[in-house]
């Protein structure tokens, strides 16, 4: 018996009548921004690799992940990771562990032997990038992707920039760094290195058709301290690039530190692990002020490095040196308060930032440079047609991940203005936030935290102190990830639609919504768990 067209009370009866007539308003699956890939200065897909990731097809991922990063095992170490900072799962139990993730495929990738496929056609065009640290290295990698012809040239003899001059054993082992590298180089990038740059200009009349400048900021800033002749008194960035090399500094027993920054905890930490009986920082703000990555002051402490947090260096002498303490005022600016302290030191280091060595822009003055950096415009460009800037010499966070990310993009303008073509403005989205899930479909699964090497066995030597993740740690981490924003085929809209308007296209197609069905009661849209669904007029 045919059945009066409201009556939906069986499949048979469902589909013997179209609702969809009645609709005036009907649901549309979207894709919308997460937000870690909106925190991620590199500009990674992270939700996409971390849902590739959750079955197991991890070269997949770590495809997906080098399309915008070409330093996953680098980055799974090093990235302080604002991505986990702005994951939504931090308000139900705790963050994702992305980064945990990235340095499981990266080390995966490597210990599998995987290669980054070639580029599928040559240019002809030749790129020069000056730095071989991670913005200049990005670049390159972004650039032949591409086709072109890139040539690198650095001043040192070792490629990386500070990853490798910068950034201790202990946090990033070199053959992690060298394997990473050495993919980029095996894409047919030339590596001129021992090869300083003089002026820029020069390239150019060389028959590169383009220059990228990411020379970093490895100029060590400078302050006038009081001291006796026989005091020693060195700079952060030489004492790391010089043990780098394999000339260890005399520093004495008792070193002290000045300065609140991740280089001023590495050059501690070395310090103790270079044999320093006592290795003390000096900062003249409080902590919640210093720019240090808060993990790295808490491994610090662990190893026993002493920090005098308020105070300021007034004198160094041979074997001591007087410090004086400050006091916030009512703003929150130190402020002296005639109470000194005398501490015995053998060596003093100053960590107090970097700036950039603008000497490889001649004496030309087409090159605009403001308060310390280069100037750019929105496509990297300088003032100077045809060359290119990023990394430490531009404003910005100075990051290694912020640096990968300018790489990048200046890779994308780079190529566009080789081609004379526009490139197509990204169209900004607003990041999914955690009340627009539906997150009781969630369980509390607190997440992995990675091992580290106790703090009593870390200061013997350069050893890695953190630990990665193994497969089923790794897996069970990326399985954590909420998907805000995009389907990950749970079946909800599926399993809730009261009329079959919603057919599965099979694994990995999604769904598709037959509208002759569809009567727009938003059930669906209301149970995405992953706000992957929105409703959309039908007037």
């Amino acid at each position: 018996m045919q059945k009066p067209y409201a009556i939906t009370l069986s499949v048979g009866s469902s589909l013997a009548n179209h609702t969809g007539s009645w609709r005036v308003e009907h649901p549309e699956y979207v894709h919308q921004l997460p937000p870690c890939n909106q925190a991620c200065p590199a500009g990674e897909n992270v939700q996409n690799w971390l849902y590739i990731a959750e079955d197991g097809s991890y070269e997949q991922a770590w495809r997906e992940l080098i399309k915008e990063n070409p330093f996953p095992a680098v980055m799974g170490r090093v990235c302080y990771h604002p991505c986990q900072t702005a994951c939504n799962r931090t308000f139900l139990d705790e963050a994702v562990g992305i980064n945990s993730v990235e340095r499981f495929l990266g080390d995966h990738a490597l210990e599998k032997g995987w290669k980054i496929d070639p580029p599928t056609l040559e240019t002809g065009l030749a790129v020069l990038v000056i730095g071989a640290g991670p913005a200049g290295l990005s670049a390159a990698y972004h650039l032949r992707r591409m086709g072109h012809q890139v040539v690198i040239r650095d001043a040192t003899h070792s490629p990386g920039g500070m990853m490798r001059y910068g950034i201790p054993k202990y946090r990033l082992p070199r053959e992690i760094l060298d394997a990473e590298i050495n993919r980029i180089k095996e894409m047919g990038v030339i590596f001129q290195l021992n090869t300083r740059v003089d002026d820029v200009h020069d390239a150019l009349e060389e028959g590169f058709d383009a220059v990228f400048m990411a020379i970093g900021a490895q100029l060590s800033k400078r302050t006038y301290i009081p001291a006796g002749e026989s005091a020693r008194i060195l700079d952060a960035i030489q004492v790391l690039h010089h043990f780098e090399d394999g000339q260890n500094p005399l520093l004495g027993r008792k070193v002290v530190v000045y300065g609140g920054g991740n280089t001023a905890l590495d050059v501690a930490r070395t310090a103790k692990r270079l044999g320093a009986e006592e290795a003390i920082i000096v900062y003249r703000r409080t902590r919640d002020k210093a720019p240090a990555n808060d993990q790295e002051i808490e491994e610090a402490l662990e190893e026993g490095i002493l920090i005098k947090w308020l105070s300021t260096v007034k004198y160094m002498g041979e074997d001591d040196m007087m410090i004086e303490k400050m006091e916030l005022d009512d703003k929150g600016f130190p402020q002296p308060t005639g109470e000194f302290e005398t501490l015995e030191a053998d060596s003093l280091i100053l960590a107090l930032g970097q700036e950039v060595d603008f000497s490889l822009l001649g004496n030309n003055v087409d090159l605009d440079v403001k308060s310390g950096v280069m100037e750019v415009d929105a496509n990297m460009m300088t003032t100077h047609p045809g060359i290119f800037a990023g990394g430490d010499m531009v404003d910005g966070d100075r990051t290694v991940t912020t640096s990968i990310g300018h790489g990048k993009k200046a890779a994308k303008y780079i190529d566009a203005w080789l081609r004379s073509v526009q490139v197509e403005p990204k169209v900004e989205k607003e990041a999914v936030k955690f009340e627009d899930l539906n997150t009781w479909y969630y369980t509390d699964a607190p997440h992995v935290v990675r091992e580290r090497l106790a703090a009593s066995r870390r200061v013997y030597d350069f050893s890695e102190v953190v630990k990665g993740l193994d497969e089923s740690t790794a897996l069970y981490e990326a399985r954590r990830c909420m998907s805000c924003g995009n389907c990950f085929e749970c079946d909800n809209c599926f399993g809730v639609c009261p009329d079959n308007a919603i057919k599965k296209l099979g694994p990995g197609l999604g769904y598709a919504i037959d509208l002759d069905y569809c009567k727009g009661c938003g059930i669906c849209v209301s149970e995405c768990p992953a706000s992957a669904m929105v409703m959309v007029s039908d007037l």
